[in-house]
């Protein structure tokens, strides 16, 4: 019979789907600007076209915002977003475990 591997439990989804640690951080930061800026669009009450024309993109990019398609954004790009958006993104910094 093989062995098979003990079951993982990890912190957040990008723990377990990253190949390093640097990566599921740089994924988290930015998941949690998409979030933030898709929380800011719902609150304007907006069309999609209004609000990609407020942020200074497409629609279709917009869409892919909306959609949570990560792999789509930068995270300099993100930061550029929620500046448009009226947010004031900053880092917290902590020692690494």
């Amino acid at each position: 019979m093989p062995c098979l591997p003990k079951n993982q439990s990890f912190s957040s989804v990008w723990d377990a789907i990253a190949d390093t640690p640097e990566e599921a951080t740089h994924l988290t930061m930015r998941a949690d600007l998409m979030i933030a800026i898709g929380d800011c669009i719902a609150q304007w009450k907006v069309t999609q076209a209004e609000a990609a024309s407020r942020l200074g993109i497409t629609q279709p990019r917009l869409n892919a915002l909306l959609k949570g398609k990560i792999s789509s954004f930068s995270l300099d790009a993100l930061v550029t977003l929620a500046y448009r958006a009226g947010l004031n993104p900053k880092v917290k910094l902590a020692k690494a475990a």
